[in-house]
């Protein structure tokens, strides 16, 4: 089972990013997909899921700037990132989960799988 992040890099306020995760290994119609992110010397943070009927939740630091969609017949999600700060900055995770939460506050804890990362800096 493999979940590969990419579309990271570094743009400035404002701008806007686009991060696929493909998966492969299995199949994750069922999974409910979510994005984590690590800024540097903080904890690992859940931003956004999305279940397999496509019901998204964010955490209001994302919540009107982050869309999170799915691609069920090719294996892969997204997070389109517009209206970026320079406090988005941070590794990137996705990750396939066995249920989603009513928030994505301890989502954490029903991960059973996790992309390596890609790093995002937002800086002028």
């Amino acid at each position: 089972v493999q979940l590969k992040e990419s579309g990271g890099g570094s743009v400035q306020p404002g701008g806007s990013l686009r991060l696929s995760c493909t998966v492969s290994g299995f199949t994750a119609e069922s999974s409910c997909m979510g994005w984590f992110r690590q800024a540097p010397g903080k904890e690992r943070e859940a931003i956004a899921s999305i279940d397999s009927d496509g019901v998204a939740t964010y955490d209001g630091s994302v919540k009107g700037r982050f869309t999170v969609s799915r691609d069920n017949a090719n294996n892969v999600h997204f997070l389109q990132m517009n209206a970026l700060k320079p406090e988005d900055t941070a590794i990137y995770y996705c990750a396939a989960a066995s249920t989603c939460l009513v928030t994505v506050q301890g989502l954490d804890v029903w991960v059973e799988h996790w992309g390596q990362g890609t790093q995002v800096a937002v800086s002028s």
